[in-house]
């Protein structure tokens, strides 16, 4: 059974940095691409943020972010990591992760993840 643990939101002012793990258990994330998500207060819907295919390459759908935020992954340690950096109010939401076939448009917008389930996500506040 999939189960995904996102971890080391958390309150940080602006122009600061944090760095997020998603770590897996019950599958092997090699096999897949994996999306950071994030949910804003008040906003009903999950925005794609970056996502890393299964080779490593990235793609980013969040035009706010770039040169901000990088994702990589280790699949040693079956975890995936979304460092940012230059943090800003803005960023300010719940990160999600989600295991993917793919890091295609239809595959991060809306969010399909590949076995229809999500983590519990971490909090990033971003203020001084």
């Amino acid at each position: 059974q999939l189960h995904l643990v996102e971890s080391g939101g958390g309150l940080v002012q602006p122009g600061g940095s944090l760095r997020l793990s998603c770590a897996a258990s019950g599958i092997t994330l090699d096999y897949y691409a994996i999306g950071w998500f994030r949910q804003a207060p008040g906003k009903e819907r999950r925005e794609g943020v970056l996502c890393i295919n299964k080779v490593g390459g990235s793609t980013n759908y969040a035009d706010s972010v770039k040169g901000r935020f990088t994702i990589s992954r280790d699949n040693a340690k079956n975890t995936v990591y979304l460092q940012m950096n230059s943090l800003k109010p803005e960023d300010t939401a719940v990160y999600y992760c989600a295991a993917l076939y793919g890091c295609t448009v239809a595959d991060m917008s809306p969010p399909r993840p590949a076995f229809g389930s999500w983590g519990q996500g971490t909090q990033v506040t971003v203020s001084s």
